[in-house]
């Protein structure tokens, strides 16, 4: 398996666009995008756990009740949530979409990120849906990930490589995330598209195995959004034998999805609103994979731990106190951590208890954009990886203006 470039257009037969529709206003900024497959895609999708939901997840789950679509359509500025008409605008849009492509609507997934209970009009989207449409090409990845992006300050498009049957295959994907997310879901917009033959059946199975432990286990500000979805869609254009049970294709394809959606939620938690670190909490030795997960999220959902590593600061016993109130059992005088960069490592705590350590040479160490937490329960052979980032002043700036 290999990274490749041209995420969501990687795979064969997909296209993609992005354009500016003044969604956001007067802004002169992508805010509209669309994918495309040549043909039928197997597709299968997860999604927020809020109770306020959007309404395009509500009209998603509904057309992905036979496990196909053809087309994505996602704009940023406006969720579409809590509003009164809302599920009928995510229908018009689907319409649209269905419309210039000559497709069935209820092969249109839709989506929509940004400010939660503003009123809504179809009018951009029916005065842009030429040309949206008339752009869309091999090479229109990047432009369709920078139209879902809100709060983000990077983009996030990654794609694989890798062989079934002797086929070459890919996986492709996008995504945006910056500020409201926390795990379950949370706030998150992710389209993975592939050329690999799977039925819908398996393809859901596999996108429910894997986002556990990949993006379930990002937080950046604890708060779970109203319109997180992932999709995945899958054209079967790479030829393979399809994939209709758990054989060894379907471990390699599943190993695939897996490696792009912990890039993916690398990329979200590096790039958290007004975040200047990525945190990685490692947690191993647990008597059970979810005491494992835990206690790393546990670590990297802390406020004053994320507020410590912003400031440099090798607080450890910030870790130790998040680690404490984790909803498990586990023996805290066994613990044992480690933080390290690029830089180094050092020891702050062994048995539950404080171990000296240079503070020059931690400030060194904490200085880099990446930290590493090695947590070591000294319990079992369970483990577990979770992703944040720093808190800074900067992510209070950004939302306490954020409809603005």
């Amino acid at each position: 398996m290999k990274n490749i470039k041209g995420g969501i257009c990687a795979p064969q037969g997909f296209k993609a666009n992005g354009i500016v529709a003044h969604i956001r206003g007067n802004k002169d900024v992508k805010d509209l995008s669309l994918i495309v497959s040549d043909v039928p895609c197997s597709a299968a999708a997860t999604y927020t756990t809020n109770k306020v939901k959007g309404a395009p997840l509500t009209v998603t789950k509904q057309h992905l009740e036979d496990g196909q679509a053809k087309a994505i359509i996602c704009n940023s500025g406006n969720a579409n949530t809590c509003n009164s008409n809302g599920i009928e605008l995510a229908n018009q849009v689907c319409d649209l979409v269905a419309d210039a492509l000559s497709i069935d609507a209820n092969d249109v997934i839709v989506a929509s990120t940004g400010v939660i209970g503003q009123p809504m009009s179809l009018e951009p989207f029916a005065s842009h849906m030429d040309e949206l449409v008339a752009g869309l090409n091999v090479n229109g990845s990047m432009d369709a990930e920078l139209g879902i992006m809100t709060t983000d300050t990077k983009p996030k498009e990654f794609a694989v490589e890798f062989e079934l049957d002797g086929k070459v295959c890919h996986l492709g994907a996008i995504a945006k995330g910056s500020g409201m997310i926390h795990p379950n879901m949370a706030t998150m917009l992710a389209f993975v598209t592939s050329d690999v033959a799977i039925s819908s059946a398996m393809l859901d199975e596999m996108v429910h195995e894997v986002v556990p432990d990949t993006f379930n286990m990002v937080s950046v500000d604890g708060d779970t959004s109203t319109n997180d979805m992932l999709v995945v869609l899958a054209n079967g254009l790479a030829g393979n034998a399809v994939i209709t049970t758990k054989d060894d294709n379907y471990a390699l394809m599943k190993e695939a999805l897996f490696d792009i959606c912990v890039q993916l939620s690398q990329g979200i938690a590096k790039d958290g609103e007004g975040a200047t670190k990525l945190l990685t909490c490692h947690t191993v030795g647990a008597s059970t994979k979810e005491i494992a997960k835990k206690v790393a999220k546990s670590v990297i959902t802390s406020s004053l731990f994320k507020a410590a590593m912003f400031g440099k600061d090798a607080n450890w016993g910030r870790i130790l106190c998040a680690i404490g109130y984790t909803d498990a059992e586990f023996d805290i005088n066994r613990v044992e951590v480690d933080l390290s960069s690029r830089v180094g490592k050092f020891k702050v705590c062994v048995n539950g208890m404080g171990v000296e350590f240079s503070e020059d040479f931690a400030l060194e160490v904490l200085t880099e954009d990446e930290i590493l937490i090695d947590v070591d329960l000294h319990s079992g052979d369970y483990e577990a990886t979770a992703w944040g980032c720093d808190l800074t002043y900067d992510y209070v700036k950004i939302n306490g203006d954020y409809r603005t």
